[in-house]
């Protein structure tokens, strides 16, 4: 408990919580959600009497709430035991009440009804946004290679959709598109090129300066994707302003602008981020759910399967990527809502139709031709191939993250973000596939090729070919030049995807990292399909392709390879499993194709947590110094609650209060001596029998009050936590009466207890600090920054990377 606390309402922390997080900018956080510090003379608690000799009221805090009691101020954790019994009494008070009169049975039905009321308007919202989101995105993408003469805020595919003069072999061309060349009269060739080259470098360094600078100014925390922060604030940690509207503003508009300047990144992680911030803003407007923090946090775990939903056009895989690898607390009725908001979100954006092919997503595929079992061993080459380079994207995105956070590096986000763009943009252009957005990119791979199908990626050198019997594709052919030209430059796709999206996720942007890992898989996915088509049609008297490839045969699907290689490396990131491949079946709308997903995920996962136990999203937690306990790591160490409680051998006694015998003076000294958040209270120094436990700001706060509100508080002034106000003469100064913001029943355990069962108490019921007795006598205290330090050290890292409580 050596974290900086609050003393007379003040904030007194030795480092900045700027540096802590890493952000550009200052944290003055506007009207999202402010900081307690309001003045307590608002409180309706005069308490003022005439007493005997003119004695004051005896202050009871029991009597009337204390404006600021029972909160939490910033980067600390909640107490998830209290927020869960406040929430039992005021259900149960409700309860009680309804059959006293109908206005209480209305509200009392108006109260069970507004959860289901909460999670239709996130999934309005949600979709609402996502769909312009898409618009927005897919026009602002063109705008970098053309404009539509027809109407300047079109799309490239809508400008040619009502075009008479569009082929099967040139549907991207049509008269009313023109490419800024033209525009500029530049004739074809090498200065068309240049010009062109110039628009579309110049367009992308536009939308990321613009990007970088809207999240600098006005919304620090709307960079990066959200999924590492929403994490821990589902586990019960404060970060104010995290999901407020300014946030929500400046990442939507900003996630457009960067994945529109083609960085190698995708707006499916940050979208996740969207829906929590609609979902925070929405339970200001319901009392049980703004004044409880608790259940504040089932309504971020539906908003977390409402992101995914709209994302990837997924509702049951977002219901499951919420539950595995999101929440801290997910109960079932948290299930039955988020299964709900994910439908009415997955609806809206299917009205709206953002991409005009009745889809939810723009890489939406159906595949038709069976696979054979022998294709599993490609299929868990490629998981295998996004174990490897998952883990490596993990290590090398940390190391260059970390030297971002510990070097000048860090202190130019703008330079930073504009020499990325003008890396990509300038290696990109060259390239078909990488110039377009990832996005297309994976449509493009996970396309089964069919005979009207104009892309490199179908040239094959036997044009007049029949249609397969099995299924609606083409038969195995040779590669034609077309097909060697883009193994080539997908080769170097690969290449470049791989390196550039270890500096781009992590900048002061909206960065995911869903469809840049996606893109790498189904590259190598792709390629590997390929490889396989070619030596069935060239061998296909082998024994391994005889009775299921035979010749002239639909036997090897290449997209269905790239859809494994994309599940395998984002599972590889991720160590997503069963989401990820209900995910990825929601995507082709097929299950026959379950088996490969499961088998590339699952050997993905095995691989890389061979390398590293952690995913992206948990390093990114531990680089930032996040108190997050990690349901799914094991505690192996046969350590005892004697071995990590505070005060060790060394430190000075632990600090705590007694029931009765202190003065105000006395508390105020010890608050302001210290910097805890709390004080167990106990019987008497003597005896340290323990009586409870009372949090730091509960009794500034209430100290504060019975100051400016109670008559007769000076210094010297009893504090009581006793329930009963023993007897006193008429002349002595009133005390002030604390026993209402006293935690009577604190978890306690013994000092011989594992700390494997420390933890996993913890865990399991969201504590922030345990005490520990010997024989009923108050010994010491453990707290959840402890455990983190303990764990750290155990595990041979640096325990004072832990930052916050």
């Amino acid at each position: 408990m050596d974290n900086n606390g609050f003393c007379n309402d003040s904030y007194n922390s030795g480092t900045s919580d700027d540096e802590l997080l890493d952000l550009t900018g200052t944290l003055e956080f506007p009207d999202d959600v402010p900081p307690m510090n309001h003045d307590y003379n608002s409180g309706e608690t005069r308490g003022r009497g005439g007493g005997p000799n003119g004695a004051g009221k005896l202050m009871d805090l029991m009597d009337e709430t204390v404006p600021g009691v029972g909160t939490y101020e910033d980067f600390n954790t909640i107490d998830w035991v209290r927020e869960k019994s406040k929430d039992r009494d005021r259900h149960r008070e409700i309860t009680n009440k309804k059959t006293q009169s109908t206005w209480d049975l209305l509200f009392s039905v108006s109260d069970a009804f507004s959860g289901w009321l909460l999670m239709l308007l996130i999934g309005l919202l949600s979709g609402a946004l996502a769909g312009g989101i898409d618009i927005s995105a897919q026009w602002m993408t063109d705008l970098k290679g053309g404009v539509c003469l027809n109407g300047f805020r079109y799309s490239h595919e809508h400008c040619c959709w009502s075009s008479r003069e569009t082929t099967f072999q040139e549907r991207d061309k049509c008269p009313q598109w023109k490419s800024w060349a033209e525009l500029f009269g530049a004739p074809e060739g090498a200065s068309a090129y240049v010009v062109n080259y110039l628009m579309y470098v110049s367009w992308a360094l536009l939308f990321s300066f613009l990007a970088v600078t809207l999240v600098r100014v006005f919304a620090p925390y709307a960079c990066g994707s959200g999924i590492p922060e929403i994490k821990t604030i589902l586990s019960g940690f404060i970060i104010r302003g995290y999901l407020g509207k300014w946030t929500l503003i400046i990442k939507t508009v900003t996630l457009v602008l960067a994945v529109s300047s083609g960085l190698s990144l995708g707006k499916e992680g940050p979208l996740v981020h969207v829906a929590c911030c609609c979902a925070n803003i929405f339970c200001y407007l319901f009392t049980k759910y703004r004044k409880n923090e608790a259940k504040r946090r089932e309504v971020l775990s539906a908003a977390a399967a409402v992101g995914v939903s709209v994302a990837f056009g997924a509702p049951i895989g977002g219901v499951l990527f919420s539950l595995e690898e999101v929440s801290y607390y997910f109960p079932l009725k948290t299930l039955w809502r988020s299964f709900f908001a994910a439908l009415v979100a997955a609806f809206t954006l299917r009205a709206i139709n953002p991409f005009g092919n009745s889809r939810l997503v723009l890489f939406y595929v159906e595949f038709h031709n069976p696979w054979h079992l022998l294709e599993l061993v490609p299929f868990i080459l490629l998981g295998i191939f996004g174990g490897l380079w998952g883990a490596a994207f993990i290590r090398a995105n940390i190391a260059w993250c970390r030297r971002r956070k510990t070097t000048r590096l860090g202190h130019y986000p703008v330079l930073e973000v504009l020499l990325v763009t003008l890396t990509t943009a300038v290696l990109a252009f060259p390239n078909e596939y990488t110039r377009m957005s990832s996005s297309e990119l994976i449509s493009e791979l996970f396309n089964d090729c069919s005979l009207l199908d104009s892309s490199k990626l179908c040239d094959y050198a036997n044009a007049n070919v029949t249609i397969s019997k099995v299924g609606n594709g083409l038969s195995n052919r040779a590669a034609g030049r077309g097909l060697f030209t883009a193994i080539w430059e997908l080769c170097l796709a690969l290449l470049f995807k791989m390196v550039i999206t270890v500096f781009t996720f992590g900048m002061k942007v909206p960065s995911g990292l869903f469809i840049p890992s996606m893109a790498v898989g189904a590259i190598a996915g792709r390629l590997l399909g390929i490889g396989m088509e070619q030596l069935a049609y060239y061998n296909h008297e082998w024994d391994v392709f005889k009775g299921w490839c035979s010749e002239g045969a639909d036997c090897i699907t290449p997209g269905l390879y790239a859809m494994v290689g994309a599940a395998a490396c984002l599972g590889g990131v991720t160590r997503m499993t069963v989401s990820l491949v209900v995910i990825m079946f929601e995507l082709t709308g097929g299950l026959e194709y379950i088996v490969p997903l499961m088998v590339a995920t699952m050997t993905s996962k095995w691989v890389a947590d061979a390398l590293g136990r952690e995913g992206i999203y948990e390093a990114h937690i531990r680089l930032n110094g996040y108190p997050f306990l990690e349901p799914k790591e094991e505690f192996k160490h046969k350590t005892l609650a004697v071995d990590v409680m505070r005060p060790r051998r060394g430190d000075g006694p632990l600090a705590m209060l007694t029931r009765s015998g202190m003065t105000v003076g006395e508390v105020e000294a010890l608050v302001d001596d210290t910097s805890y958040n709390g004080f167990p209270v106990v019987v008497s120094k003597d005896s340290q029998w323990l009586v409870g436990f009372v949090l730091r700001r509960d009794l500034v706060i209430s100290l504060d009050n019975a100051r400016k509100h109670q008559e007769g508080v000076v210094s010297e002034s009893c504090v009581l936590f006793t329930e009963h106000t023993p007897s006193q003469p008429p002349n002595e100064l009133p005390p002030v009466k604390l026993r209402s913001i006293l935690d009577l029943s604190p978890f306690t355990v013994t000092d011989q207890t594992p700390m494997e069962i420390v933890v996993d108490i913890f865990r399991k019921l969201g504590l922030r600090q345990c005490l520990v007795t010997q024989n009923g006598r108050l010994l010491g205290i453990i707290t959840k920054k402890d455990i983190l330090k303990h764990m750290a050290q155990m595990a041979n890292r640096d325990p004072e990377s832990i930052l916050f409580n």
